[in-house]
């Protein structure tokens, strides 16, 4: 062996022994640290400001960007219900429901990977999406930019804000992710002790968070300050009740699987949402979903990707019993096992999982700027 090599080995080697001396495993580097939230990542080409942030709430609130102008943003991010949506399955544009849970915006702004499929990098890019999409708002991006061009107040806040002569609609989506960037929650009882306030959770809550990151191993997925690693996973969860009895619910996802483009094998015999199978088509990432943040959780059940569970509890039980099974159970991860907690660690886990929410976001809900008047008509009598 070289004496080049031989360095490199013993350096090596060094390391390894050192890290190991700090306690430090494989899986520990792989897993980020739960931590306090740091400041909120803001794209170059999107800067904060103070007018752009304004504009962005009334649209968030205005249901004129949607089709028929009957849904805004607010209508499945209601911030009475977390600013997600109560149901298993969200509302969507009128005539139809939607397929899957509606998650909450609060804190969306750190996610790098937006939907439970991630098919969406950033606020800028989830805005059209929801506002544009068949099932969701169904609108039209020349419509949006007409309804707002007569509107005088938009008129005039977009060329304050971007300079437009009229509303462009590419900075209607901007403006929307401003404000969605101020729905922060980061000074929970959670981050408080992460800080070093040792006081800010109850022995109860300390407890849970041991087990979260030892025997219950939540930390595995749920981990970093956000409380999600953003990869893919099949838990098992079984498929949307909607799916049995509601006609709608089947229309919708039947909808979906024709407009995701599956085969018609897989049109006709499966029953259960594919997940990232749709994004992706290997087969591998059928049932697999983006794992959820578990901050601001108090406000936001249902829970999972079609609201299964409706209680921390619920949640706590699935996972304890090593997850479930669905129609994509051969894709299952690996990582879940029966747990074996007793009751009380799992009401020690209820009690970690409830100092991840503080008080609610709550803010007034602002009035809407009107259409112009309509031109008096000479009477001709």
């Amino acid at each position: 062996m070289n004496t080049r090599k031989s360095k490199l080995l013993v350096i090596s080697a060094a390391a390894f022994v050192f890290v190991a001396g700090l306690g430090f495993s494989a899986q520990a580097e792989s897993n980020p640290p739960l931590a306090a939230l740091g400041p909120v990542p803001v794209p170059t080409d999107n800067k904060q400001t103070a007018e752009k942030i304004e504009l962005g709430k009334l649209l968030f609130f205005d249901s004129r960007i949607g089709g028929d102008a009957s849904v805004s943003c607010a209508d499945c991010h209601a911030q009475k219900q977390g600013w997600g949506f109560n149901d298993p399955l969200s509302r969507g544009y009128p005539g139809v429901v939607h397929w899957r849970n509606s998650q909450t915006v609060v804190n969306s702004a750190y996610l790098g990977k937006l939907f439970w499929t991630g098919s969406a990098k950033s606020l800028e890019n989830q805005a059209p999406s929801a506002a544009l999409g068949a099932i969701s708002g169904n609108g039209e991006r020349d419509m949006v930019e007409a309804r707002l061009a007569f509107i005088p107040e938009y008129v005039k806040r977009f060329n304050k804000v971007f300079g437009d002569e009229w509303p462009k609609v590419n900075n209607t989506w901007k403006a929307i992710a401003a404000f969605e960037r101020t729905l922060i929650h980061d000074n929970t009882a959670f981050d408080k002790y992460m800080r070093g306030d040792k006081k800010a959770l109850s022995d109860a809550q300390k407890r849970g968070l041991k087990l979260f990151q030892g025997k219950a191993n939540c930390i595995e997925c749920h981990n970093g300050p956000l409380l999600t690693d953003e990869k893919y996973y099949n838990l098992g969860v079984p498929r949307a009740e909607e799916w049995l009895d509601q006609g709608l619910a089947q229309i919708t996802f039947r909808y979906e699987q024709y407009a995701k483009g599956v085969t018609e094998k897989m049109y006709r015999t499966v029953k259960d949402d594919a997940g990232l199978y749709y994004r992706t088509k290997q087969k591998r990432d059928k049932g697999k979903f983006r794992t959820p943040p578990l901050r601001y959780t108090a406000y936001t059940a249902p829970f999972m990707h079609n609201g299964s569970f409706f209680e921390f509890s619920e949640v706590i039980d699935f996972y304890n019993d090593g997850g479930g099974t669905n129609e994509f159970s051969a894709n299952k991860t690996k990582l879940l096992k029966p747990l074996g907690l007793s009751d009380e660690e799992k009401e020690d886990l209820v009690a970690f999982l409830e100092s991840l929410s503080g008080p609610e976001i709550k803010i007034a809900t602002p009035k809407l700027p009107p259409y112009a008047p309509l031109p008096e008509v000479a009477d001709v009598n």
